[in-house]
């Protein structure tokens, strides 16, 4: 049985990769040929990604994945979701790529939360978050109305490099699905969402289900007969069809990175007041499955508050010793509010950190092993709330929580989401979003047939670390 190689283009908020997986007698292995730093820039008062630079890398990646590997056969795109390009019709960028971290449409979010958000959470089923697509849009259309003369579409990121590999203009369904524009009922945009806000429906096209072929790879020198796959287009997505999960779905998902999102896989949304309330997130699988989702600040704390310390982990043993130091730590007295938006982008986040806590009468750790234990146990409870929401909004009583991502490395973390939620954790020895990325390509090209069957197998040979809560 032949060898099929799938390169996959897995774009985080703070990092990008290039991992090849092999896929060969039902057993998949990958290699990271690439890896690269990602951040967006200040320019003038706001935040925008540096394009061209990203897409440089994604090259330089595929490139040294086609010398690794000549017999590459195709490559599937996925980032983070909500940000995207406006074009012309030749797919020429016609407006700078703000980043969803830019404070423009706090104004607007907060007008929404006094007026309207009860009629666009029934359409969409999309909480209110301020880098909601959505809300981004408005905020270009009011403070640059002509764009509208000259812009054809709206792309995602995920989209928009696929353009840049195929040349087509696609917008893909578990991407979109973040937007707050997609009908929650349905697997088009909601036209009383795009009117509320005031965006062009002619902008999108309908939102294809992937996995589907877009086409050779062309324009690229040293990528000829490539084959450019649409994968779910949202890393989380991804990350969600990498799963292991049990058939009777009593596993609830949980990718820990720069982000903490939980939720599980569902053939009905969760919407209503209480689901309003809770501020679930209806999202999509790339298939059209909803995949409920509840989300609150990750290991961003961690990264943003490093910089405030002058010794810093820089190697993987430094990591392990670190997190055993904040092991041994005592237990905080008051623990982080996850959620609070004082947390999403502050000039320093350790000062951020240190100001909720006095405010709350607390006292702020005293070194790094202090911090690594608050804000572990912190995302912990933060997990553990989650859980509770999810299971008194649909009646279900999960059994275990499965992790990925970088936060599934870190013992202190997985045991405190243990000991919180009351439930086993599962961490597995899974690169997520880009293992679903390379999934659903083998199923593009036809070397796996379905996604029962990719994960039965994947299954098998998955290295795991079971974390019991403890009381």
């Amino acid at each position: 049985m032949r060898t099929v190689h799938c390169a996959a283009v897995d774009l985080g908020a703070t990092s990008g990769r290039v991992i090849v997986g092999a896929w060969a007698r039902s057993r998949l292995t990958t290699t990271e040929v690439h890896r690269f730093p990602n951040q967006f820039r200040p320019l003038g008062g706001h935040d925008y990604w540096d394009l061209p630079t990203l897409w440089g890398e994604v090259c330089t990646g595929l490139r040294k994945a086609r010398r690794m590997f000549p017999g590459l056969a195709s490559v599937g795109v996925d980032t983070w979701a909500v940000d995207y390009a406006l074009v012309d019709a030749r797919g020429r960028l016609v407006h700078p790529v703000h980043a969803y971290r830019d404070a423009r449409t706090r104004d607007l979010s907060a007008a929404l939360a006094r007026r309207g958000m009860g009629q666009v959470y029934a359409l969409t089923g999309i909480p209110n978050y301020p880098y909601n697509t959505s809300l981004q849009l408005q905020e270009t259309l009011r403070a640059c109305p002509e764009v509208s003369d000259v812009a054809a579409r709206c792309l995602f990121i995920p989209d928009y490099l696929n353009f840049l590999l195929s040349g087509r203009m696609e917008n893909e369904l578990s991407v979109c699905s973040h937007s707050q524009l997609i009908d929650v009922h349905g697997l088009d945009w909601s036209a009383q969402a795009l009117a509320f806000f005031g965006i062009p429906r002619n902008w999108f096209s309908r939102p294809a289900l992937s996995p589907m072929k877009l086409g050779p790879v062309r324009g690229v020198p040293g990528l000829e007969g490539l084959q450019s796959i649409l994968v779910p287009g949202h890393d989380t997505a991804c990350a969600f069809t990498a799963m292991p999960a049990r058939a009777d779905g009593s596993d609830l998902y949980l990718s820990s990175g720069t982000w903490s999102l939980l939720g599980f896989e569902s053939p009905v949304p969760v919407v209503g007041p209480g689901a309003l309330e809770a501020r679930v997130s209806n999202e999509r699988m790339g298939d059209g499955r909803y995949r409920p989702l509840k989300s609150c600040l990750g290991l961003w704390l961690l990264e943003q508050t490093l910089p405030s310390f002058a010794s810093r982990p820089r190697t993987a043993a430094a990591w392990r010793t670190l997190v055993s130091s904040a092991a041994r730590a005592p237990r905080p007295r008051l623990l982080l509010d996850v959620t609070d938006p004082s947390l999403f982008n502050p000039p320093g986040m350790r000062a951020a950190i240190d100001a909720q806590l006095r405010r709350n009468s607390g006292k702020p750790p005293r070194d790094l092993a202090g911090y690594v234990r608050l804000i572990c146990d912190s995302l912990g409870r933060g997990h553990a709330d989650a859980v509770r929401a999810f299971e008194g909004l649909t009646g279900r009583r999960f059994g275990r929580i499965l992790m990925v991502g970088g936060g599934s490395r870190n013992r202190l973390l997985c045991q405190a989401t243990a000991d919180a939620s009351g439930l086993p954790v599962v961490s597995l020895s899974l690169e997520g979003a880009a293992v679903g990325n390379i999934a659903s390509q083998l199923m593009a090209l036809g070397a796996v047939r379905d996604l029962p069957t990719f994960r039965r197998h994947l299954a098998s040979g998955l290295r795991s670390t079971n974390y019991q809560p403890r009381p």
